[in-house]
């Protein structure tokens, strides 16, 4: 009789396991994100992995990358398509409608979770990769737009990077600029159409905005003298990009103006905007957002107002220094034939002050030892039942080998002063 057949144990292919110092490093970029967004009275939002497939067709195209090549698409029993989440805005966006959030204007929505997306695995990108965000709904005025970035910027000094990333803006105008600009853009390029990369082709009778952010050195000499949407704006727009550049200056955010940063859908219009940092290559876009006017009315809602961004965790975690973890620093051993609840109480002492603690009832006592030693765990505390209705203990310092008759309270304000 065969034994059942042996898995391969190894996590799914662009998918990983945080474990110890990067899982904590991992939080630690969430637990900034949700103190830093709480400063601006930013409301939770936290919606399921999996939506129905509608919700992103609508709100990302059906011509774009995320759904033609890149989401993970299942049925249910029903045979009702969903969709493990690709990005977090059009969730938050169905959240706003399905809780008639939309009802009580402005609303300042945060999210932060797992992303999913079909793509070739490299540094920095992963098919399971995980997302912090904010959405702000119901203002249109630039005031909001520089809001939305002073949080931004607010969050990367957090984080310990914004002083080596830059701020790239852009202004992709109203929809009467987007308009006149895209016809300029088709008239430009298609005597060139057979030069572009086979991805701008098609870009180029769907979405020719986005062959402007285009990597393929060939799509770059075809733009060479294309028209600048800058020269199509609106007064309108114009005046709403100068507003939003005033006051990154009054508040002393460093930007510059990057004529190439887009977004391919009509509903965002105006502000859009990049952190980027120097240091991480093709993968330096650490977080990215802009305004998107229309999204909400294409999604069934009513015509609001919205500008947001959303950062990479894995990305910052590239740029970022790991956290220091705090080690277990107490461990409590019951001597033999001592119910292990008495060395539990105990460590809810050590615990209470704020030491990290251990308890360990099982193998010998030289083997427990020994382990502690292994793990540098500096403190080691021995319990017996006598001990523990008498209210006494024993605690060993591992790097000396002292030993120390103690009560309970005198070994807590014992350990604070070794710890000071």
């Amino acid at each position: 009789m065969t034994g059942p057949e042996r898995l391969d144990l190894q996590p799914v292919r662009g998918m990983r396991d945080y474990v110890g110092i990067e899982g904590a490093h991992l939080l630690s970029l969430i637990t900034l994100f949700w103190e830093q967004v709480s400063l601006f009275g930013y409301t939770p939002c936290l919606t399921p992995l999996l939506e129905e497939a509608g919700v992103f067709s609508r709100s990302l195209g059906e011509t774009s990358d995320v759904i033609s090549k890149e989401m993970y698409t299942l049925l249910d029993r029903g045979g009702d398509p969903l969709v493990l989440r690709p990005e977090g805005t059009a969730g938050i966006v169905r959240a706003l409608l399905s809780n008639r959030l939309h009802q009580d204007m402005p609303a300042h929505l945060a999210y932060a979770g797992p992303m999913f997306r079909y793509e070739r695995p490299q540094k920095g990108r992963l098919r399971q990769f995980h997302q912090v965000g904010v959405e702000h709904f119901g203002e249109a005025s630039p005031e909001a737009d520089v809001e939305s970035l002073l949080l931004s910027w607010r969050y990367l000094t957090a984080v310990g990077i914004a002083e080596d990333s830059r701020l790239q803006i852009n202004t992709l105008g109203d929809p009467e600029s987007r308009s006149a600009f895209r016809c300029a853009l088709i008239q430009h390029l298609t005597p060139v159409a057979h030069t572009l990369s086979a991805d701008s082709q098609r870009r180029l009778q769907t979405n020719p905005l986005r062959i402007l952010d285009s990597k393929d050195p060939a799509d770059h000499q075809a733009l060479i003298g294309a028209p600048a949407l800058q020269d199509f704006l609106t007064p309108e727009a114009r005046a709403h990009f100068d507003r939003v550049c005033e006051g990154l200056r009054v508040l002393g955010i460093p930007f510059e103006i990057n004529p190439r940063i887009v977004r391919g859908l009509d509903y965002y219009v105006h502000t859009t905007f990049e952190w980027v940092h120097g240091g991480l290559g093709a993968q330096g876009t650490l977080l990215a957002g802009g305004r998107y006017d229309g999204l909400v009315k294409t999604m069934g809602g009513p015509d609001l107002p919205g500008v947001g961004w959303a950062a990479g965790v894995e990305r910052l975690m590239l740029a970022t220094l790991s956290p220091h973890i705090q080690g277990v620093s107490v461990v409590v051993i019951p001597e033999e034939d001592t119910p292990s609840f008495y060395a539990q109480a105990l460590a809810q002492d050590f615990r209470n002050a704020g030491f990290s603690t251990v308890v360990w009832a099982e193998g010998s006592l030289k083997k427990r030892l020994k382990k502690a030693a292994q793990r540098s765990i500096p403190h080691v505390v021995f319990v017996g039942q006598a001990d523990g209705d008498a209210g006494t203990l024993t605690l060993k310092m591992m790097a000396t080998g002292d030993q120390h008759q103690l009560s309970r309270a005198a070994a807590v304000t014992f350990l604070k002063g070794v710890a000071s």
